[in-house]
């Protein structure tokens, strides 16, 4: 959450030439925005609604290519799990001095309630292993632009997918 998911993502798909799908904003497109969702209907079912979304998204994206960024909270679905196990999976990786100023600027996020540094700190110990486990490549996103993060990550990602079919062969 607010390491800048969505921002590289698109970066990612401008220079792979490739639609960027932020799962989040087809959430908010269907069903109103994230904060009421979880305040009528509970945070129950919202992870419903995005693991249906994250699951038509990378139906999609296997027909026609695609950058998908998923909400911080998605992976903890295993049915999500499952479905990322057919996909490339990167980890941004990122601190809580990094995202500091980004959480004080937006208070819109529904889980960050209250003392938000603290339960981003919780909620990112919760996911962290959960996304070391899924990631085939980790970023580091402490520093940088997002133009560098988005070539870096491209570069990774074409290294990868060099090495991964080298071994296919």
């Amino acid at each position: 959450m607010a390491v800048g998911k969505s921002a590289i993502a698109h970066e990612l798909a401008k220079r792979l030439d490739v639609p960027h799908v932020d799962t989040d904003v087809l959430i908010v497109e269907a069903h109103g925005s994230i904060p009421s969702i979880f305040a009528g209907r509970g945070e129950h079912a919202f992870r419903e609604i995005e693991a249906r979304t994250v699951a038509v998204a990378v139906e999609h994206a296997e027909v026609t290519p695609a950058v998908i960024s998923l909400g911080g909270g998605a992976v903890l679905d295993s049915g999500t799990q499952q479905v990322l196990a057919r996909c490339t999976v990167v980890y941004l990786e990122c601190d809580a001095q990094t995202v500091a100023s980004r959480i004080a600027r937006n208070s819109g996020r529904p889980l960050l309630a209250g003392d938000a540094m603290a339960r981003w700190s919780a909620l990112f110990a919760t996911r962290k292993p959960v996304y070391e486990r899924l990631a085939d490549l980790v970023l580091d996103v402490r520093h940088g632009s997002i133009t560098e993060l988005g070539h870096r990550l491209e570069v990774a990602l074409r290294e990868y997918a060099a090495a991964k079919q080298e071994v296919e062969h």
